[in-house]
């Protein structure tokens, strides 16, 4: 039940207890009266049952005026700079509407936040020279909130950054003269840094970005002290739950180069976020409980008047009592609707604002508009230490935009303006164009020579360059070569093990490799033991800020759990999330620090893909260079988990991803080879590739490299096992090879028929190497035709092909194009289930007596082999036609 509301029953004492804090204030200053606030508030705690806990405070800026900070630069300039770049955002959104209505586009969401940016490009987002030629290890990190890249693009027109023809070109980006919608690394990659254009993700991103810059600084690799990740966000924005997601961790890790600034415009796409609420006060309760430093800037200067007149504190009632919604019409209405529904409800509050005209109240500002307020807020936050900082600003969405846009239901979606509405635009911010050019939508760039294009250079010469900027400038690194791998090479022997594990070696060799050992980043999502990555524990440690305050309950044990601030495993806990957002960050420092990384990341294969699916298109947009390792991998070789926990599909996802470079090796060898040109193609040629790699936890003999297969285990496809006089052709993956071969042993001997049998590494890269010959073939007719690595090794080949996967059989279907016979493909299609391996197999139809089973029935539809035969292997082998589809149960 509620509880009721608290009521002053003795005000005087009231009064007493208020003057006699004052007054301790006041002499022995604010230290000491946040002692005695805390003792009181102990005390209170234990004697009071019921107390309650407020997380927020007045609806009031949290800077007050008494502490602002002088404002360091020229408002009279900065405030032309923000008209010129607020004006040729609205028009290159929108010219490109006009011409082309199907192209998109927003104006409102800049058009709150333009102070907000402009504040930070003059005063605060350092660079660090030009990136193309002095990299940028000491520069900022700005995420920012992708509707407003309109205005980020107008900014970098004024600085010389962009052209006229980019700005006319907005949204049409086939031609190579264009903008992106958004903010996109892989589309624009020498101008933005970070992808965000999926809500949510700028935030967890930005929090582990600020996380591994304190890794790297403090596993001596970098120097990162002084310099600040900056995440823009809007309030709607937060309710993702990776918005979430990462908080307590920033605050735990005391991520003092942390700022976020949330866009408090009220509003999300369809309206209002809280309109019965308040969504700011409900953020700074979220973040204060979080462990976050909470600075809110709500009101600009000239509110700061009426506050110091409200002696009884009316207005601050006033304020409290008004619903988002509310404050949302009064964004969209003037100056005399705001003082009769506002101003005029207590006759003291009326009072206050009697000597306002309606234009006066019109033109009061909100604080995230008022750059003095905007500098205290920024200014306090960079130099808070301890503790993360979020900035809750207050705007009104499609500020300036009039009864056109601002505070409107559909102002997100608004992307067209009528003439009148530009006209009225150009007067608000005084933007010196004619009527003609108003309506022709000129982009405006004043002369070189004119003194807000010498302050702007000025601003940004002083901090370092011009942001965003990306570079992928960094050294290169050797790979290991592949003998340093000889003894996994050489096979296992009769010892049998998992992949899983073949992989844990291969990791523990890398680390201690001189050229690259330090620049391995391990990471797990609280599963190293699942893995068997506990040996890494006492090789590298496992990262932790603070060192390892505890003994460890195992610490008398060889593999005890250590922790140490140069610790080099990143271990994650129970957030997939989290751990892929590491990951990405460290699979972009090559770019972000001009530091190579190579980061490992190892999961459950199922709560990789499709559980992070929208964050690895994230990472694919960032250009990362690392590898993700999809462990306990497949649908039946993870035996007894059931359907949440066996993967049947994030090959098939893979395959989506056009810079992922997906593998499901087999044996040992083939994973030394394909990590081994992984690095190669990435710190060496330097390319803007990934992987995934699956591994197993199913445990076998692994036989030893067969001489000359390193170049087609890349590109996919080998012979493994030949027969000679082959009459059909079986391709296994992943464990699942050997249910191959073990069917061609069935095949041998009991119907005398005999089987060549290939090891598919990756059906994903053979289907891309098919299309891409298919495209040559079709494209350059007067050249002769070639052959995909599919054809070439099938083409001189007898018999049918039976493929086979641990995935649902589209993965295997990828290369049906270029198979050039009759093709059987076989998958785990259906719900994962509970089970052994061999019982699996057989519900999903890939055991080795269905795949032998396969091959004869396409022997028979070929007129290869009699019916009588695959009739009796049906018998012998225990095949119900009856039996329902798997994938149908």
């Amino acid at each position: 039940m509620p509880m009721e509301p608290l009521i002053d029953i003795d005000p005087q004492e009231t009064r007493e207890w208020l003057d006699a804090l004052e007054a301790l204030i006041q002499e022995e200053g604010e230290p000491r009266a946040e002692y005695l606030l805390q003792k009181l508030f102990d005390t209170a705690r234990r004697r009071c049952r019921r107390l309650r806990f407020n997380a927020t405070t007045a609806y009031v800026n949290t800077i007050p005026l008494e502490e602002q900070p002088p404002y360091p630069g020229d408002l009279a300039l900065e405030e032309r700079i923000t008209a010129l770049v607020r004006w040729n955002a609205l028009a290159m959104v929108v010219r490109a509407n006009r011409e082309h209505p199907e192209l998109g586009g927003h104006i409102a969401s800049y058009a709150s936040a333009a102070d907000l940016f402009e504040v930070g490009f003059n005063h605060f987002f350092r660079a660090a020279g030009d990136p193309r030629q002095e990299g940028v290890r000491g520069a900022d990190l700005v995420y920012f909130q992708p509707h407003s890249a309109p205005g980020v693009y107008a900014r970098a027109f004024l600085e010389g950054r962009l052209s006229e023809e980019q700005l006319a070109h907005y949204r049409r980006e086939t031609s190579g003269r264009g903008l992106s919608s958004y903010c996109h690394p892989w589309l624009m990659p020498d101008f933005w840094q970070f992808p965000t254009g999926s809500m949510g993700l700028g935030p967890i991103n930005a929090i582990y970005q600020a996380r591994f810059m304190k890794y790297l600084h403090d596993r001596g690799l970098l120097d990162t002290q002084g310099r600040k990740v900056w995440a823009f966000v809007g309030d709607g924005e937060m309710d993702e739950p990776e918005s979430l997601a990462g908080l307590s961790l920033a605050a735990r890790e005391k991520l003092d180069n942390l700022i976020f600034v949330v866009n408090c415009n009220l509003q999300r796409l369809d309206g209002p976020v809280r309109g019965n609420g308040s969504i700011i006060q409900e953020l700074e309760g979220l973040f204060t409980g979080a462990g976050w430093n909470v600075i809110k800037l709500l009101w600009g200067s000239d509110w700061d008047p009426l506050f110091a007149r409200d002696r009884e504190g009316v207005l601050l009632r006033r304020l409290h009592e008004t619903v988002d919604g509310e404050l949302q019409k009064y964004a969209a209405t003037d100056g005399r609707f705001n003082r009769e529904h506002f101003f005029n409800k207590y006759p003291e509050l009326k009072q206050l604002v009697a000597h306002l005209s309606d234009d006066d109240i019109d033109r009061l500002h909100r604080g995230g508009h008022d750059p003095i307020k905007i500098y205290a807020a920024y200014h306090a936050a960079v130099n808070h230490r301890g503790q993360p900082t979020v900035i809750l600003a207050q705007t009104k969405k499609g500020y300036g935009m009039g009864h056109w846009g601002q505070g409107k239901m559909g102002a997100h979606q608004q992307k067209k303006l009528e003439d009148e509405a530009l006209l009225a635009f150009r007067d608000r911010f005084h933007v010196p164009l004619s009527d003609e050019e108003v309506k022709s939508l000129r982009f405006l760039k004043p002369a070189d020579d004119m003194p807000e294009m010498k302050y702007l250079h000025a601003r940004r010469k002083a901090l370092g360059g011009y942001l965003p900027a990306r570079s992928s400038a960094a050294p290169p690194l050797p790979a290991p070569p592949l003998d340093t791998f000889a003894k996994i090479l050489a096979g296992s022997g009769d010892r049998e093990e998992s992949t899983t594990l073949v992989f844990v070696r291969l990791l523990s060799q890398l680390l201690r490799e001189p050229a690259v050992g330090q620049r391995i980043v391990p990471i797990v999502a609280d599963e190293a033991r699942t893995f068997g990555m506990q040996s890494l524990f006492r090789q590298v440690a496992i990262y932790s800020s603070v060192g390892q305050l505890y003994e460890p309950e195992d610490r008398d044990e060889l593999l005890y759990y250590k922790e140490a601030k140069d610790g080099q495993i990143l271990e994650e806990g129970i957030t997939e999330a989290g751990a892929i957002s590491s990951w990405l960050a460290a699979a972009t420092s090559y770019s972000t620090h001009g530091i190579p990384m190579v980061p490992f990341y190892i999961f459950y294969s199922m709560f990789g893909f499709q559980r992070v699916g929208d964050l690895i298109w994230a990472a694919a947009d960032s250009r990362p260079r690392g590898f993700l390792l999809g462990a306990t991998s497949g649908r039946t070789t993870l035996a007894g988990e059931g359907l949440q926990h066996q993967d049947g599909s994030s090959h098939l996802i893979a395959s989506t991803v056009p810079n992922c470079r997906a593998y499901d090796p087999c044996f040992g060898y083939e994973l030394a080879v394909i990590l081994q040109d992984g690095m190669r193609r990435m710190l060496e040629a330097q390319e803007d590739v990934f992987y995934y790699v699956t591994l197993m936890n199913e445990n076998y003999a692994h036989p030893a490299k067969p001489q000359g297969v390193e170049a087609d285990i890349v590109r996919g496809m080998y012979l493994f096992k030949r027969r000679d006089g082959a009459k059909v052709q079986l391709l296994g993956s992943g464990a699942l090879l050997r249910e191959a071969l073990a069917a061609a042993q069935l095949l041998e001997q009991d119907w005398g028929v005999a089987a060549n049998v290939w090891s598919v590494t990756s059906f994903t890269e053979l289907r891309r190497d098919g299309m891409a010959v298919a495209r040559r073939n079709r494209l350059q007719l007067d050249q002769a035709r070639t052959s995909s690595h599919v054809e070439k090794c099938l083409g001189p080949t007898e018999g049918p092909v039976v493929a086979v996967s641990d995935y649902v059989s589209a993965v295997a279907d990828l290369i049906r194009p270029w198979v050039p016979r009759r093709y059987v493909a076989l998958g785990t299609d259906g719900f994962g289930r509970s089970d052994t391996r061999k019982s699996l197999r057989r519900f999903f139809e890939v055991s080795r007596e269905h795949i032998a089973f396969a091959a004869l029935a396409a022997l028979h539809d070929e007129g290869m082999i009699e019916r009588s035969i695959a009739e009796q292997a049906a018998k012998r082998y225990g095949i119900d036609p009856t039996k329902p589809a798997p994938w149908s149960c």
